[in-house]
Protein backbone atom coordinates (compact mmCIF):
# COMPACT_ATOMS: atom_id res chain seq x y z
CA UNK A 1 0.00 0.00 0.00
CA UNK A 2 1.47 3.37 -1.02
CA UNK A 3 2.35 6.02 1.53
CA UNK A 4 -0.30 8.76 1.78
CA UNK A 5 1.37 12.16 1.88
CA UNK A 6 -0.02 15.70 1.91
CA UNK A 7 2.11 18.63 0.80
CA UNK A 8 1.06 22.09 2.01
CA UNK A 9 2.28 24.89 -0.27
CA UNK A 10 2.42 25.05 -4.06
CA UNK A 11 5.60 27.01 -4.68
CA UNK A 12 8.79 25.55 -6.13
CA UNK A 13 9.59 23.39 -3.07
CA UNK A 14 6.06 22.06 -2.64
CA UNK A 15 5.51 21.32 -6.32
CA UNK A 16 8.91 19.62 -6.62
CA UNK A 17 8.32 17.53 -3.50
CA UNK A 18 4.92 16.41 -4.77
CA UNK A 19 6.38 15.54 -8.17
CA UNK A 20 9.21 13.41 -6.76
CA UNK A 21 6.96 11.72 -4.20
CA UNK A 22 4.47 10.67 -6.87
CA UNK A 23 7.23 9.64 -9.23
CA UNK A 24 8.42 7.22 -6.55
CA UNK A 25 5.04 5.69 -5.83
CA UNK A 26 3.47 7.76 -3.05
CA UNK A 27 -0.18 8.81 -3.02
CA UNK A 28 0.06 12.61 -2.92
CA UNK A 29 -2.29 15.52 -2.36
CA UNK A 30 -0.95 19.07 -2.69
CA UNK A 31 -2.94 21.82 -0.97
CA UNK A 32 -2.13 25.40 -1.90
CA UNK A 33 -3.80 28.61 -0.71
CA UNK A 34 -2.48 30.54 -3.73
CA UNK A 35 -1.36 33.44 -1.57
CA UNK A 36 -0.75 36.77 -3.21
CA UNK A 37 3.00 37.36 -3.28
CA UNK A 38 4.08 33.72 -3.56
CA UNK A 39 7.83 33.93 -4.17
CA UNK A 40 8.08 31.44 -7.05
CA UNK A 41 5.27 32.99 -9.08
CA UNK A 42 6.86 36.44 -8.87
CA UNK A 43 10.41 35.34 -9.53
CA UNK A 44 12.73 35.05 -12.46
CA UNK A 45 15.76 33.10 -11.43
CA UNK A 46 19.43 32.81 -12.25
CA UNK A 47 20.98 29.36 -12.05
CA UNK A 48 24.62 30.32 -11.51
CA UNK A 49 25.76 29.57 -7.95
CA UNK A 50 29.36 28.78 -8.77
CA UNK A 51 30.84 32.28 -8.56
CA UNK A 52 29.13 33.19 -5.30
CA UNK A 53 31.43 34.42 -2.54
CA UNK A 54 29.32 32.76 0.15
CA UNK A 55 31.65 30.42 2.00
CA UNK A 56 29.05 28.33 3.85
CA UNK A 57 29.55 24.79 2.60
CA UNK A 58 26.06 23.61 3.54
CA UNK A 59 24.49 26.46 1.56
CA UNK A 60 26.74 25.84 -1.44
CA UNK A 61 25.99 22.11 -1.44
CA UNK A 62 22.27 22.84 -1.91
CA UNK A 63 22.94 25.47 -4.56
CA UNK A 64 25.42 23.37 -6.55
CA UNK A 65 23.24 20.26 -6.33
CA UNK A 66 20.19 22.29 -7.35
CA UNK A 67 21.93 23.61 -10.45
CA UNK A 68 23.07 20.11 -11.40
CA UNK A 69 19.60 18.60 -10.98
CA UNK A 70 17.98 20.80 -13.61
CA UNK A 71 19.30 18.88 -16.62
CA UNK A 72 17.49 15.69 -15.60
CA UNK A 73 14.40 17.47 -14.28
CA UNK A 74 13.84 19.46 -17.48
CA UNK A 75 14.40 16.32 -19.59
CA UNK A 76 11.80 14.46 -17.48
CA UNK A 77 9.25 17.27 -17.82
CA UNK A 78 9.83 17.45 -21.57
CA UNK A 79 9.27 13.69 -21.82
CA UNK A 80 5.88 14.32 -20.21
CA UNK A 81 5.04 16.82 -22.95
CA UNK A 82 6.09 19.99 -21.11
CA UNK A 83 7.82 21.99 -23.82
CA UNK A 84 7.51 25.33 -21.97
CA UNK A 85 9.39 24.84 -18.71
CA UNK A 86 10.69 28.40 -18.43
CA UNK A 87 14.26 27.07 -18.20
CA UNK A 88 16.94 27.90 -20.74
CA UNK A 89 20.71 27.63 -20.59
CA UNK A 90 21.73 31.03 -21.98
CA UNK A 91 24.90 31.59 -19.94
CA UNK A 92 25.65 34.50 -17.62
CA UNK A 93 28.04 37.41 -17.61
CA UNK A 94 29.23 38.76 -14.28
CA UNK A 95 30.34 42.38 -14.66
CA UNK A 96 33.07 44.34 -12.94
CA UNK A 97 35.44 47.22 -13.54
CA UNK A 98 38.21 45.83 -11.29
CA UNK A 99 40.51 43.20 -12.77
CA UNK A 100 41.23 41.55 -9.40
CA UNK A 101 37.50 40.97 -8.81
CA UNK A 102 37.19 39.30 -12.20
CA UNK A 103 40.22 37.15 -11.47
CA UNK A 104 38.63 36.08 -8.19
CA UNK A 105 35.48 34.97 -10.01
CA UNK A 106 37.48 32.96 -12.52
CA UNK A 107 39.47 31.36 -9.73
CA UNK A 108 36.35 30.37 -7.75
CA UNK A 109 34.55 29.04 -10.82
CA UNK A 110 37.56 27.09 -12.06
CA UNK A 111 38.08 25.45 -8.68
CA UNK A 112 34.40 24.58 -8.35
CA UNK A 113 34.25 23.17 -11.87
CA UNK A 114 36.23 20.17 -10.59
CA UNK A 115 33.08 18.95 -8.81
CA UNK A 116 30.53 20.80 -10.96
CA UNK A 117 31.34 20.21 -14.65
CA UNK A 118 27.95 21.68 -15.58
CA UNK A 119 29.55 25.14 -15.13
CA UNK A 120 30.74 24.76 -18.70
CA UNK A 121 33.01 27.31 -20.32
CA UNK A 122 34.59 30.04 -18.13
CA UNK A 123 35.77 33.00 -20.20
CA UNK A 124 36.98 36.50 -19.39
CA UNK A 125 35.53 39.10 -21.78
CA UNK A 126 37.06 42.52 -22.36
CA UNK A 127 34.97 45.71 -22.57
CA UNK A 128 34.21 45.37 -26.28
CA UNK A 129 33.34 41.66 -26.03
CA UNK A 130 31.06 42.38 -23.06
CA UNK A 131 29.08 45.05 -24.92
CA UNK A 132 28.90 42.78 -27.96
CA UNK A 133 27.17 40.13 -25.83
CA UNK A 134 24.62 42.63 -24.43
CA UNK A 135 24.57 45.93 -26.32
CA UNK A 136 22.64 47.89 -23.65
CA UNK A 137 25.48 47.67 -21.13
CA UNK A 138 27.48 50.74 -20.12
CA UNK A 139 30.97 50.84 -21.64
CA UNK A 140 33.78 50.23 -19.18
CA UNK A 141 32.70 46.87 -17.83
CA UNK A 142 34.66 43.69 -18.32
CA UNK A 143 33.03 40.39 -17.42
CA UNK A 144 33.33 36.69 -16.75
CA UNK A 145 31.14 34.52 -18.95
CA UNK A 146 29.81 31.23 -17.56
CA UNK A 147 28.28 29.15 -20.35
CA UNK A 148 26.47 26.66 -18.09
CA UNK A 149 24.36 29.29 -16.36
CA UNK A 150 20.63 29.38 -17.02
CA UNK A 151 17.58 31.55 -16.53
CA UNK A 152 14.28 30.35 -15.11
CA UNK A 153 10.85 31.88 -15.43
CA UNK A 154 9.36 30.96 -12.06
CA UNK A 155 5.73 30.99 -13.18
CA UNK A 156 6.35 28.77 -16.19
CA UNK A 157 8.50 26.27 -14.33
CA UNK A 158 5.93 26.04 -11.55
CA UNK A 159 3.08 25.33 -13.96
CA UNK A 160 5.15 22.71 -15.80
CA UNK A 161 6.02 21.01 -12.50
CA UNK A 162 2.39 20.98 -11.38
CA UNK A 163 1.18 19.58 -14.68
CA UNK A 164 3.92 16.95 -14.54
CA UNK A 165 2.98 16.10 -10.96
CA UNK A 166 -0.68 15.75 -11.97
CA UNK A 167 0.31 13.32 -14.72
CA UNK A 168 2.14 11.31 -12.04
CA UNK A 169 -1.10 11.16 -10.03
CA UNK A 170 -0.84 14.14 -7.65
CA UNK A 171 -4.19 15.60 -6.59
CA UNK A 172 -3.89 19.41 -6.41
CA UNK A 173 -6.40 21.32 -4.30
CA UNK A 174 -6.83 25.03 -3.66
CA UNK A 175 -7.63 25.77 -0.06
CA UNK A 176 -6.44 26.90 3.36
CA UNK A 177 -4.83 23.93 5.09
CA UNK A 178 -4.41 23.50 8.83
CA UNK A 179 -2.89 20.54 10.65
CA UNK A 180 -4.97 17.70 12.09
CA UNK A 181 -3.12 16.30 15.10
CA UNK A 182 -3.89 13.77 17.83
CA UNK A 183 -1.49 13.95 20.75
CA UNK A 184 1.77 14.64 18.97
CA UNK A 185 0.98 12.57 15.88
CA UNK A 186 -0.11 14.00 12.53
CA UNK A 187 -3.36 12.63 11.18
CA UNK A 188 -3.80 14.81 8.09
CA UNK A 189 -5.01 18.31 7.30
CA UNK A 190 -8.23 20.27 7.57
CA UNK A 191 -9.05 22.20 4.38
CA UNK A 192 -10.94 25.50 4.70
CA UNK A 193 -12.29 24.22 8.04
CA UNK A 194 -14.79 22.22 5.99
CA UNK A 195 -13.32 18.75 5.56
CA UNK A 196 -10.33 16.66 6.59
CA UNK A 197 -7.91 14.69 4.44
CA UNK A 198 -6.11 11.89 6.27
CA UNK A 199 -2.47 11.10 5.60
CA UNK A 200 0.46 9.16 6.99
CA UNK A 201 2.78 12.15 6.64
CA UNK A 202 2.49 15.87 5.97
CA UNK A 203 5.13 18.10 4.39
CA UNK A 204 5.13 21.84 5.04
CA UNK A 205 6.42 23.86 2.08
CA UNK A 206 4.49 27.10 2.32
CA UNK A 207 7.49 29.40 2.61
CA UNK A 208 7.10 32.72 4.37
CA UNK A 209 3.64 31.75 5.68
CA UNK A 210 4.78 28.63 7.54
CA UNK A 211 5.05 30.14 11.02
CA UNK A 212 1.29 30.69 11.24
CA UNK A 213 0.67 27.04 10.37
CA UNK A 214 2.53 25.65 13.40
CA UNK A 215 1.88 28.49 15.86
CA UNK A 216 -1.39 26.95 17.20
CA UNK A 217 0.70 24.04 18.53
CA UNK A 218 3.02 26.26 20.58
CA UNK A 219 5.83 26.16 17.99
CA UNK A 220 7.55 29.49 17.37
CA UNK A 221 9.16 28.94 13.96
CA UNK A 222 11.53 31.76 13.13
CA UNK A 223 10.76 32.27 9.45
CA UNK A 224 10.34 35.81 8.15
CA UNK A 225 9.14 37.30 4.86
CA UNK A 226 11.48 39.48 2.86
CA UNK A 227 9.72 41.54 0.21
CA UNK A 228 11.11 41.52 -3.31
CA UNK A 229 9.94 43.95 -5.98
CA UNK A 230 10.89 43.01 -9.53
CA UNK A 231 10.29 45.27 -12.53
CA UNK A 232 9.73 44.10 -16.12
CA UNK A 233 10.52 46.26 -19.16
CA UNK A 234 10.37 45.66 -22.90
CA UNK A 235 12.76 46.61 -25.67
CA UNK A 236 10.58 46.71 -28.81
CA UNK A 237 12.30 45.60 -31.97
CA UNK A 238 15.43 44.25 -30.26
CA UNK A 239 15.91 40.49 -30.07
CA UNK A 240 16.80 39.75 -26.44
CA UNK A 241 15.82 36.09 -26.10
CA UNK A 242 19.37 34.71 -26.23
CA UNK A 243 21.06 37.35 -24.12
CA UNK A 244 22.99 35.89 -21.20
CA UNK A 245 21.88 36.72 -17.68
CA UNK A 246 23.56 39.93 -16.52
CA UNK A 247 25.03 40.00 -13.01
CA UNK A 248 26.32 43.49 -12.10
CA UNK A 249 28.41 44.13 -8.98
CA UNK A 250 26.19 43.90 -5.91
CA UNK A 251 22.98 41.89 -5.63
CA UNK A 252 21.03 43.17 -8.63
CA UNK A 253 20.45 41.22 -11.83
CA UNK A 254 18.97 41.50 -15.31
CA UNK A 255 17.70 38.69 -17.42
CA UNK A 256 15.88 38.55 -20.71
CA UNK A 257 12.80 36.56 -21.63
CA UNK A 258 11.73 35.57 -25.15
CA UNK A 259 9.15 38.32 -25.75
CA UNK A 260 11.65 41.23 -25.73
CA UNK A 261 11.13 41.42 -21.98
CA UNK A 262 13.91 42.27 -19.55
CA UNK A 263 13.48 41.43 -15.87
CA UNK A 264 15.17 43.88 -13.49
CA UNK A 265 15.62 42.72 -9.94
CA UNK A 266 15.41 42.89 -7.17
CA UNK A 267 14.81 44.62 -3.87
CA UNK A 268 15.62 43.01 -0.52
CA UNK A 269 13.18 44.51 1.99
CA UNK A 270 13.13 43.28 5.58
CA UNK A 271 10.67 44.19 8.34
CA UNK A 272 7.77 45.09 6.04
CA UNK A 273 5.67 41.99 6.75
CA UNK A 274 3.23 40.91 4.06
CA UNK A 275 2.83 44.36 2.55
CA UNK A 276 1.91 43.66 -1.08
CA UNK A 277 2.27 47.22 -2.33
CA UNK A 278 4.52 48.26 -5.20
CA UNK A 279 6.34 51.30 -3.84
CA UNK A 280 7.62 54.29 -5.79
CA UNK A 281 10.93 54.45 -3.92
CA UNK A 282 11.84 50.83 -4.58
CA UNK A 283 10.82 50.94 -8.24
CA UNK A 284 13.02 54.04 -8.55
CA UNK A 285 15.87 52.14 -6.88
CA UNK A 286 15.52 49.22 -9.30
CA UNK A 287 15.42 51.45 -12.39
CA UNK A 288 18.23 53.69 -11.17
CA UNK A 289 20.59 50.77 -10.56
CA UNK A 290 19.64 49.14 -13.85
CA UNK A 291 20.19 52.28 -15.93
CA UNK A 292 23.56 52.92 -14.30
CA UNK A 293 24.71 49.53 -15.57
CA UNK A 294 22.65 49.35 -18.76
CA UNK A 295 21.84 52.87 -20.05
CA UNK A 296 20.61 51.28 -23.28
CA UNK A 297 17.41 50.44 -21.38
CA UNK A 298 16.53 54.13 -21.01
CA UNK A 299 13.84 54.01 -23.72
CA UNK A 300 12.46 50.61 -22.77
CA UNK A 301 8.76 50.31 -21.91
CA UNK A 302 7.91 49.66 -18.27
CA UNK A 303 5.45 46.74 -18.30
CA UNK A 304 4.88 45.71 -14.70
CA UNK A 305 6.37 45.26 -11.25
CA UNK A 306 5.78 42.05 -9.32
CA UNK A 307 5.95 41.51 -5.57
CA UNK A 308 7.04 38.29 -3.89
CA UNK A 309 7.98 37.30 -0.35
CA UNK A 310 11.15 35.31 0.11
CA UNK A 311 11.29 33.15 3.24
CA UNK A 312 14.33 33.79 5.43
CA UNK A 313 15.55 32.18 8.65
CA UNK A 314 18.02 33.59 11.19
CA UNK A 315 21.46 32.98 9.73
CA UNK A 316 19.99 32.79 6.21
CA UNK A 317 20.61 29.03 5.94
CA UNK A 318 17.86 26.72 4.68
CA UNK A 319 16.26 24.19 7.00
CA UNK A 320 15.22 20.73 5.86
CA UNK A 321 13.94 17.79 7.88
CA UNK A 322 11.42 16.51 10.41
CA UNK A 323 9.52 18.74 12.80
CA UNK A 324 10.33 16.82 15.97
CA UNK A 325 7.43 18.28 17.99
CA UNK A 326 4.86 16.57 15.72
CA UNK A 327 5.50 13.03 14.49
CA UNK A 328 5.00 12.62 10.76
CA UNK A 329 5.55 16.28 9.85
CA UNK A 330 8.48 17.35 7.65
CA UNK A 331 9.40 20.72 6.23
CA UNK A 332 11.79 22.82 4.21
CA UNK A 333 12.18 26.58 4.38
CA UNK A 334 14.60 29.51 4.34
CA UNK A 335 15.79 29.23 0.73
CA UNK A 336 15.65 33.01 0.49
CA UNK A 337 16.72 34.45 -2.83
CA UNK A 338 17.96 31.09 -4.16
CA UNK A 339 14.62 29.29 -4.15
CA UNK A 340 14.57 28.62 -7.88
CA UNK A 341 18.14 27.28 -7.78
CA UNK A 342 17.70 25.03 -4.75
CA UNK A 343 13.96 24.31 -4.75
CA UNK A 344 13.75 21.23 -7.01
CA UNK A 345 16.71 19.57 -5.27
CA UNK A 346 15.34 20.33 -1.80
CA UNK A 347 11.99 18.90 -2.90
CA UNK A 348 13.70 15.77 -4.14
CA UNK A 349 15.49 15.36 -0.80
CA UNK A 350 12.25 15.85 1.16
CA UNK A 351 10.61 13.15 -0.94
CA UNK A 352 13.51 10.77 -0.29
CA UNK A 353 13.37 11.53 3.44
CA UNK A 354 9.66 10.81 3.69
CA UNK A 355 9.98 7.58 1.68
CA UNK A 356 12.96 6.37 3.69
CA UNK A 357 15.46 6.55 0.85
CA UNK A 358 19.15 7.52 1.21
CA UNK A 359 19.70 11.29 1.10
CA UNK A 360 22.27 13.39 -0.76
CA UNK A 361 22.52 15.87 2.11
CA UNK A 362 23.55 15.73 5.77
CA UNK A 363 20.35 16.59 7.64
CA UNK A 364 22.19 17.92 10.69
CA UNK A 365 23.49 20.79 8.54
CA UNK A 366 19.90 21.98 8.01
CA UNK A 367 18.40 21.13 11.42
CA UNK A 368 14.87 22.51 11.80
CA UNK A 369 15.28 22.91 15.56
CA UNK A 370 17.83 25.69 15.00
CA UNK A 371 15.06 28.09 14.00
CA UNK A 372 12.49 27.19 16.67
CA UNK A 373 12.51 29.71 19.50
CA UNK A 374 12.45 28.22 22.99
CA UNK A 375 9.26 28.86 24.92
Amino acid sequence: MSEKVIVIGGGIVGASTAYYLAKNGASVTLVDRNDQGQATAAAAGIICPWISQRRNKAWYHLAKSGAALYTNLIAELESLGETNTGYEKVGAISLHTEANKLEGMVERATKRKETAPEIGEITTLNEIETVNRVPVIQEGYQSVYISGAARVNGQELLQALKRGATLKGVNILQGDASLSIEGNQIKGVHVDNQYTIHADKVILANGAWMSELVKPFGIDLQVFPQRAQITHVKLPGIETAKWPVIMPPGNQYMLSLPDNRIVLGSTYEDNVGFDYRITAGKVHEILDKALNVAPGLENSTVIETRVGFRPFTPGSLPIVGPLHQIKGVYLANGLGGTGLTMGPFVGQQLAKLVLGEPLDIELENYDVSKVIASQ
